[in-house]
C-alpha cells in the first residue's frame, strides 16, 4: 500500500489515479468510476492471464470487494493498483479452485531459464504484450513467470509492489519476470532473445 520505503517508477496516470481513490473514499461516485477505468485495463489483462475468458466475471468479483473494502485502503495511486491486483489474485485463484483448473504450465526448457541478454529484448517483449496472441503466450509459463510477467508489465506495478502481492521477494519476482519475457521474446522471433551474458538490471531493490 505504498509503504515500505522503496522507490517505484510511477505510471503515467498514477497521480490523477491517486487523487480519484482519495476522492472516492469520501463518497464521489464520479471518482471511484475514473479509478475504475483507469486501473481496469490492467487488471483485466492480468485475470486473463490467470483464468482466461472468466476475466470478467473474475474481475467484477474484484470490484465488488475493492468497492467494499475501499474505506480500508491506505496509500497512493500506485499502492492501489498493487492492492486491487491483489484482490483480483485472490478471486482468480478461488475461482480457480472452484473449477478445478490450473493454468496451462509448459515444460521449461533448459534455454528458457537463461536471463534475457538485451535491455532492447525485454522492451520489444513488454510493447507485444498488448495483444491477445501474447497473452495467451504469457498463460502458457510457468506459473511463477506469468505472473511476474503480468504484474509488472499489464498491470504495471514495479519488483516491490509485485513481490507483496505474489508473496515472494522482489528479487525472485524481477528474475521470473526477465525469464518469462526471455521465454516470450524468444517465441516471438524477436532479435537478441538468445544473447544472455547480461544480467536482468537491478531497476529496485531486492
Amino acid at each position: 500500500m505504498g509503504q515500505g520505503g522503496e522507490p517505484r517508477r510511477p505510471q503515467p496516470r498514477d497521480g490523477e489515479l491517486g487523487a480519484a481513490v482519495a476522492r472516492a473514499q469520501d463518497g464521489d461516485e464520479t471518482a471511484f468510476a475514473a479509478a475504475y477505468r483507469i486501473v481496469q485495463p490492467g487488471l483485466l489483462g492480468y485475470l486473463r492471464g490467470l483464468v482466461g475468458e472468466d476475466a470478467e466475471d473474475v474481475a467484477s468479483e474484484a470490484w465488488l470487494e475493492i468497492a467494499r473494502d475501499l474505506g480500508r485502503f491506505r496509500g497512493d495511486g500506485a499502492g492501489f493498483r498493487g492492492w486491487t491486483a491483489t484482490i483480483a489474485r485472490h478471486r482468480a485463484l478461488d475461482h480457480l479452485r472452484r473449477q478445478r483448473v490450473r493454468p496451462r504450465a509448459a515444460r521449461l526448457e533448459q534455454d528458457a531459464l537463461e536471463l534475457p541478454g538485451r535491455h532492447s529484448t525485454h522492451d520489444q517483449a513488454l510493447e507485444s504484450l498488448s495483444t491477445e496472441r501474447a497473452l495467451e503466450l504469457v498463460r502458457a509459463l510457468p506459473r511463477d513467470q506469468a505472473e511476474a510477467v503480468l504484474l509488472r508489465v499489464v498491470v504495471g506495478l514495479d519488483g516491490p509492489a509485485a513481490a507483496r502481492v505474489l508473496g515472494k521477494r522482489p528479487g525472485a519476482v524481477r528474475t521470473a519476470a526477465y525469464r518469462g519475457l526471455r521465454r516470450l521474446a524468444r517465441q516471438l522471433g524477436m532479435d537478441g532473445a538468445r544473447d544472455t551474458d547480461t544480467p536482468p538490471p537491478r531497476d529496485e531493490p531486492g
